[in-house]
């Protein structure tokens, strides 16, 4: 009979088991940056806001046009770091480097090349963060925790160097996200990350004012895959229309091509999806065709058509990055909304309760759609729907907020409040318009600052079974209005 000790014995060692557990320690910051350290210390952390920091985290002292993390110090030793990247002696300790922004990107570099993490990129103009969970959850799940990506939107130039010096030696995943406003940013990003998958959830016109057009938009969102790895996979949306042009982005690259969607010939493909008891879907879909393919059915438990769309993109990275299906499925049915991005709360209104829906952080045309016809779905006495201003439009601008006029009819929202200058459009579009052939209509308010929402809310009288969605870019502000509701801070 083996006794427990037999059985540890037993158990197989892999390469990954020489890795190192901390994240970082004085000498391997010293051999990634060329710096030199004043102490010996073991860190769990890397962080570049002080007042993020926690115990055991290195505090890389980053400077700006107008901001030098240098005078943050204290308050980061304050909250428990161990240790500072810096470009001059400090009376703390440290690792003197000649320049903190080339050493968080050494770090990145090293932190990339000293494990074997299967790194997945994500991309594109909505649902982002979302599908960047969605993917770490399902590969979280089925490598027992050894799973990492991105926090927040951490997906720019800093962000994204600062997550990858995060990957933990003996990871087995990261997930990464990449963002951009402008042409030229997401290349850098990627070779950064050199995914062994890089995926982009879909094409709108998010950022159009920077860049022109869907089609410069769809060009830049390639870029991610001009990093892939030797032998990596693109995963592209086969159901935009800009999807050939992906298409032939990625194959200049020479890398494999997943798509996935409703289309006939996606690879992960849609064959079903039916409503299901918690605002979700169940979901059948096709992997590919011929020997190797499968057929598989899950819950995906975030409402609303794109997210059916981001479950087949979900499924097709962890398939591409030798994840399990299994884990995957299980995943998604537990998958809940990210403040911001989905968060639903039962506020008290007189009568009970009311559900409010927190899509506060970004907007822009086909996110709104998006998130107007999955209120239309939702179960409610009367839907209302508190829109703030889709920021970097530019001259689009106008003619994309008037065209939100159609959604809301169609949808049945029974009241708008609209926030910002640029939702002047809508209005007047509102204001302009008939009813529909039902004789429906929509209320409208017009309000300048996320206060005068509130009282325009108040006002309207929220009742017990009422459903109110609040979205718009972040800069707006909007999630001053769900934090008075929700009392939660923010």
């Amino acid at each position: 009979m083996s006794t427990p000790h037999a059985l540890l014995r037993q158990w197989p060692a892999e390469p990954r088991d020489a890795l190192p557990l901390a994240l970082w320690d004085a000498a391997a910051i010293e051999a990634a940056t060329g710096g030199k350290a004043t102490h010996q210390f073991q860190a769990s952390g890397i962080e570049m806001d002080s007042r993020d920091c926690r115990p055991g985290d290195v505090f890389v002292a980053l400077k700006g046009e107008a901001m030098d993390g240098h005078k943050f110090l204290p308050a980061a030793f304050a909250k428990g770091a161990v240790a500072a990247i810096v470009d001059r002696p400090v009376d703390f300790p440290h690792v003197l480097v000649e320049d903190t922004t080339n050493a968080l990107h050494a770090l990145a570099r090293a932190a990339r090349d000293r494990g074997n993490a299967v790194r997945i990129g994500v991309t594109g103009s909505v649902g982002k963060t979302g599908v960047k969970e969605a993917i770490f959850a399902s590969l979280d799940r089925s490598s027992r925790g050894a799973a990492h990506r991105s926090v927040r939107s951490y997906n720019n130039h800093v962000g994204v160097p600062l997550s990858l010096a995060r990957l933990p030696a003996r990871a087995k995943y990261g997930v990464f996200e990449m963002g951009m406003n402008h042409e030229g940013e997401i290349a850098p990003l990627s070779a950064h990350v050199r995914p062994h998958v890089a995926l982009i959830t879909t094409i709108a016109p998010a950022h159009i004012e920077n860049l022109g057009s869907l089609e410069a938009i769809a060009d830049e969102k390639s870029q991610i895959f001009t990093g892939l790895m030797p032998g990596g996979t693109a995963i592209i949306p086969a159901d935009s229309d800009l999807a050939p042009r992906m298409i032939a982005n990625a194959q200049a690259m020479g890398v494999k091509i997943v798509t996935f969607g409703r289309r006939e010939d996606a690879d992960v493909r849609l064959l079903d999806a039916i409503p299901s008891d918690n605002g979700g879907s169940m979901v059948t879909a096709q992997l590919g065709s011929g020997e190797g393919s499968a057929r598989v059915c899950f819950t995906v438990a975030e409402p609303g058509e794109h997210w059916i769309a981001n479950s087949l993109g979900v499924i097709a990275a962890v398939r591409a990055a030798g994840g399990d299906l299994g884990a995957a499925g299980l995943a998604l049915a537990e998958m809940g909304g990210l403040k911001g991005r989905g968060a639903r709360h039962n506020i008290d209104v007189p009568g009970g309760t009311a559900l409010l829906i927190d899509e506060s952080y970004n907007a822009n045309p086909a996110s709104m759609r998006a998130t107007l016809k999955a209120l239309g779905a939702t179960p409610a006495l009367r839907r209302v729907a508190v829109l703030g201003s889709m920021k970097e439009l530019g001259d689009f601008g106008p003619d994309f907020h008037r065209q939100l006029a159609q959604p809301l009819a169609q949808e049945g929202i029974d009241h708008a409040i609209l926030v910002g200058e640029e939702m002047r459009a809508l209005a007047g579009e509102l204001a302009r318009s008939a009813a529909n052939s039902l004789g429906f209509k929509p209320t409208f308010d017009q309000c300048d600052t996320p206060a005068e929402a509130i009282e325009a809310l108040e006002a309207f009288g929220l009742t017990h079974g009422d459903t109110v969605l609040v979205k718009g870019s972040n800069s707006v502000g909007l999630g001053r209005l769900v934090s008075h509701y929700t009392r939660s801070p923010g």
